[in-house]
């Protein structure tokens, strides 16, 4: 199995409601990236695919992980600064400015 170049924890919620009260389940799982590819619990995307990652903070601490491909934005809820993962990923793709 290959090694991932990069991980970044995320985040899913799940909302149910159980006589009339609204419940939230929080899972944690982890967006692994590898040379060739980005992979996620549930779908793995080619790095050939993928066109950019981007992140908005927000002023509680978290933030969205955008994934922008050629199947659309797929959006991760993250707790902490992805940007270990967003300069990984650009070095990958031959950004100079990468750091």
């Amino acid at each position: 199995m290959k090694e991932s170049i990069s991980s970044l924890t995320y985040y899913t919620i799940e909302r149910s409601i159980d006589w009339f009260e609204q419940k939230h389940h929080q899972t944690f799982r982890t967006l692994l990236l590898y040379e060739e590819s980005i992979a996620s619990s549930d779908q793995t995307f080619s790095l050939n695919d993928v066109h950019d990652v981007s992140y908005r903070p927000f002023s509680n601490g978290t933030g969205l992980f955008y994934l922008h491909t050629n199947r659309g934005v797929f959006t991760f809820g993250v707790n902490e600064n992805p940007n270990e993962f967003i300069n990984s990923y650009k070095r990958l793709k031959g950004d100079p400015f990468a750091f």
